[in-house]
């Protein structure tokens, strides 16, 4: 059985994200994971098929949708998750496994036949499986800075992310020496909220007390935007 976790997302200034990170701090922790600088670099690569049905679906907000992503974080190539995220309204499924840097080079490269017969990984089947039938490809790759609030006992997860950005330079994408251009304007950032069923009062009370507007944002839609503006 799929559980789907609710997802909210806002954007919020520079001086709204320290105000809220500074409050959140007294209830929450830092994701456990996180360096000793209190942030860490996500790189996600996007898929999609050759009519770019995710970012029709974004743009028409179809409220069924779901994306494919290769992501690692930092310069750490020993941990490259491939991820399929599902959305149904404000609430989202993930399914996740871990790859290998042959396993990647061999879904970039289209060598997909051998791959689907070698992997008993379901998920790199199903991929593949879009990539021969629904001509799925990787499309673009968004970059940024993260900073993660948990709540373990009730499964809250809240981030920050900051300095978003695009690239079209996909064969560059493990190496990290791609050019960037940032997805939203300078000082304006990205606040997600998720949660299983219920967000505690404490924690809720604290988001909604700086009137934050709720919004639909996708990494992935506003980076093929831009990128379709500087390419013009």
């Amino acid at each position: 059985m799929k559980v789907y976790r609710s997802e909210w997302k806002y954007t919020l200034t520079n001086q709204e994200l320290s105000l809220l990170k500074s409050r959140l701090s007294e209830v929450m922790e830092i994701d456990s994971h996180t360096p000793s600088n209190g942030r860490y670099i996500i790189h996600s690569l996007y898929f999609d098929d050759y009519k770019d049905i995710s970012v029709y679906e974004a743009d028409s907000g179809l409220s069924k949708r779901f994306k494919w992503r290769i992501r690692y974080y930092g310069d750490d190539l020993s941990y490259i998750m491939l991820e399929k995220k599902e959305k149904i309204e404000s609430r989202c499924h993930k399914k996740s496994c871990k790859i290998t840097v042959e396993e990647y080079n061999k879904i970039v490269s289209e060598d997909l036949v051998d791959l689907i017969f070698e992997t008993d990984k379901k998920l790199i089947k199903e991929l593949v499986i879009d990539m021969l039938t629904h001509n799925y490809e990787p499309k673009v790759i968004i970059d940024y800075e993260r900073i993660a609030f948990v709540e373990e006992i009730t499964n809250v997860r809240i981030t920050f992310d900051m300095k978003i950005s695009a690239s079209y330079e996909i064969e560059k994408f493990l190496d990290g020496d791609y050019q960037n251009f940032y997805v939203l304007p300078s000082g304006l950032n990205v606040l997600e909220v998720k949660f299983d069923d219920i967000l505690p009062s404490h924690i809720r009370n604290i988001v909604e007390s700086y009137n934050l507007k709720q919004c639909s944002f996708s990494k992935y839609y506003y980076g093929r935007k831009i990128l379709d503006c500087y390419m013009r």
